[in-house]
């Protein structure tokens, strides 16, 4: 079984973060995510003009949404 050293660390720095520090880092991490996918699908797909690569996101971002909720 694998062990995760950090996770402890991890754990105690989220329960030290107040709720409004909590959502304000989810929101920093959502948008590093949505750079990052962005970033690699325009390595992938050089061809694409800008509009057609934000219409290509735009469609992977709703595939990837949770109809759920």
């Amino acid at each position: 079984m694998k062990t995760y050293p950090n996770k402890q660390r991890y754990y105690a720095i989220l329960r030290s973060m107040s709720p409004q520090e909590k959502l304000l880092k989810s929101f920093e991490l959502t948008e590093l995510v949505r750079a990052a996918n962005r970033a690699g699908m325009r390595n992938r797909n050089q061809h694409l003009s800008e509009q057609e690569l934000e219409q290509l996101f735009l469609e992977r971002q709703k595939a990837c949404h949770n109809q759920t909720y």
